[in-house]
């Protein structure tokens, strides 16, 4: 680095004062040709009202009578099945749109215009096709690229779609942070996909082909959940709120009108797109898939278990929630006191100085904490890793057991290593999932990543469910699985931080992170310095 940035003379108060002035004319140049461009928001006041069927309607539903005898067989408690290979979960949400009869109540952070997403958005138009209800929530931010499709779908008289925190200006999108960004930082990260009040799938995935698999590139391999009973109706309910939200414009009034044309054009080319050698892997899931099948004829293999849904009021989006109103008190009030052990897969792992001490202090009192998150070589997002890289030796310190995910291997693709790896959400690239597991009994599956804009910024879902049966995949997987196919972090007797890569005496040791450049390890450094901790 040049050493003129140290030596040259500081500027004169009044070269400060000019510099300021300048800034400050720019920023509000900028904030008055935003007004200018119609960045404003529109009134909420004329949107429709809509509510989820009511139980009784709900039972009333194909899908309503072939789950009763399940239901009445299991007063008060939730099915849950989990869904762990991405084609699977793809096939689940498109055969769950085709089993709905009355409606569909779909909210998600992120919808790429992609192979998957326009699949899942051809089930929507042809669920609503016939007669089915379709409400689809979507935070704005995810949209990218795909307004044109939203236009065309809202000409569908059963279609409704709305944006959560829109952006007015729609090119380029991201000068319309400047426009407001206390509220455009503030994003909705739940992820549902509901039918009839009566089945529904939570989880990490968003819809798009890198999360589904549908890519040769990152892989966002993760953990997601199919439920029935009682908390799909709590997840109908959550929906409905952030529905009426005051964060939650119909599309009709951000984006520009589509000609009526435009909605069979989109038709044709679901269609096609579903018959094309493209989305061969995809339509193949879905017709080998017996997923419905089983849920109507009572084989599908469910868990039937307490379950405790979380969430942020919607509140938060605006910044107007009361502390007793986000998912973090909840979920601490839902878990009670901690005994014996807490296993964390984080994809986001960002603990903050709190975040160091909550953990190290459920250590000091005989809890055994092992958390596993992306090594800087897997991870997509090297400012989150910056981080938590920062506090790794004050986390080691306290007891903390580290694993950082490696970026597995083509050669790992078949091996039962690595189909055990994706079990909680990993891929040959990138872990994404956001579960952890509480003294071997409780799992909790959802859109929550232990870092401050989960629990500061973003709305989030999720689960808690009480079962050892599926609290001990996770368990087993960190005991068994995890060791052999991560970095376990350690401190040397020099209080250095080192990677070892593997179990036995041939496991490799690194002194650096495995597999990093001195440029990315120093780019990582720096953006470690910077103080944005609060808004990762």
């Amino acid at each position: 680095m040049s050493t003129a940035a140290f030596t040259a003379p500081p500027p004169t108060s009044a070269t400060f004062k000019k510099r300021v002035a300048r800034a400050a004319c720019t920023a509000l140049g900028i904030s008055c040709l935003l007004s200018l461009l119609g960045c404003s928001l529109p009134p909420l006041e004329g949107r429709s009202v809509s509510h989820a069927l009511t139980t009784t309607e709900a039972a009333q539903t194909p899908l309503g009578q072939a789950l009763e005898p399940d239901l009445a067989a299991h007063p008060g408690l939730s099915g849950i099945h989990p869904l762990h290979n991405p084609l699977d979960a793809f096939a689940a949400r498109a055969l769950l749109a085709r089993a709905a009869a009355r409606t569909l109540d779909v909210q998600y952070y992120i919808w790429r215009n992609d192979i998957t997403g326009n699949l899942l958005l051809g089930e929507l138009i042809e669920a609503a096709d016939r007669g089915v209800r379709v409400r689809l929530l979507l935070d704005d931010i995810g949209t990218s690229g795909l307004d044109a499709e939203l236009s065309a779908i809202t000409l569908h008289k059963n279609i409704e779609v709305r944006l959560f925190n829109p952006f007015m200006l729609r090119k380029p999108k991201p000068l319309g942070y400047l426009a407001d960004l206390r509220r455009a930082n503030r994003r909705m990260h739940n992820k549902s996909f509901t039918a009839d009040n009566l089945a529904t799938i939570i989880g990490g995935r968003n819809v798009g082909d890198e999360y589904f698999g549908a890519t040769d590139g990152v892989l966002f391999s993760d953990l997601d959940v199919m439920a029935i009973g009682p908390i799909a109706t709590d997840v109908s309910n959550d929906f409905d709120r952030y529905w009426a939200s005051a964060s939650a414009y119909p599309v009709k009034d951000i984006l520009k009108p589509a000609p009526e044309s435009t909605l069979k054009q989109l038709e044709a080319d679901t269609e096609a797109l579903l018959a094309s050698s493209r989305a061969t892997e995809y339509r193949e899931s879905i017709e080998r898939s017996d997923f419905v099948r089983q849920l109507i004829d009572h084989t599908l293999p469910l868990h039937w278990v307490h379950v405790t849904m979380v969430s942020d009021d919607p509140a938060k989006g605006l910044g107007k929630a009361s502390r007793d109103q986000l998912l973090i008190p909840q979920l601490e009030k839902a878990l009670g006191k901690i005994e014996s052990s807490l296993d964390i897969v984080s994809a986001y792992f960002v603990p903050t100085a709190s975040g160091v001490t909550g953990l190290g202090d459920l250590v000091d009192h005989g809890v055994k904490v092992r958390v596993l998150t992306n090594s800087i070589e897997a991870t997509d997002v090297p400012a989150v890793h910056a981080g938590y890289g920062k506090r790794r030796k004050e986390l080691l310190e306290r007891g903390v057991i580290l694993y950082e995910m490696r970026s597995l291997a083509p050669a790992y693709a078949e091996t039962t290593d690595k189909k055990l790896f994706q079990r909680f959400g990993s891929s040959g690239a990138s872990l994404h999932a956001k579960t952890f597991a509480v003294d071997g009994k409780r799992l909790f599956v959802g859109s929550f990543n232990f870092d401050p804009r989960s629990a500061l910024l973003n709305t989030e879902l999720g689960f808690l469910i009480d079962s050892p049966e599926l609290t001990h995949q996770l368990v087993d997987a960190f005991d068994r699985g995890v060791p052999r196919l991560s970095y376990r972090v350690e401190l040397d007797d020099n209080k250095n931080l080192r990677w070892v890569g593997g179990l036995g005496p041939n496991a490799v040791v690194y002194t650096v992170e495995p597999h990093t450049t001195w440029w990315s390890r120093a780019m990582v450094t720096f953006l470690g310095w910077l103080p944005i901790e609060s808004f990762l």
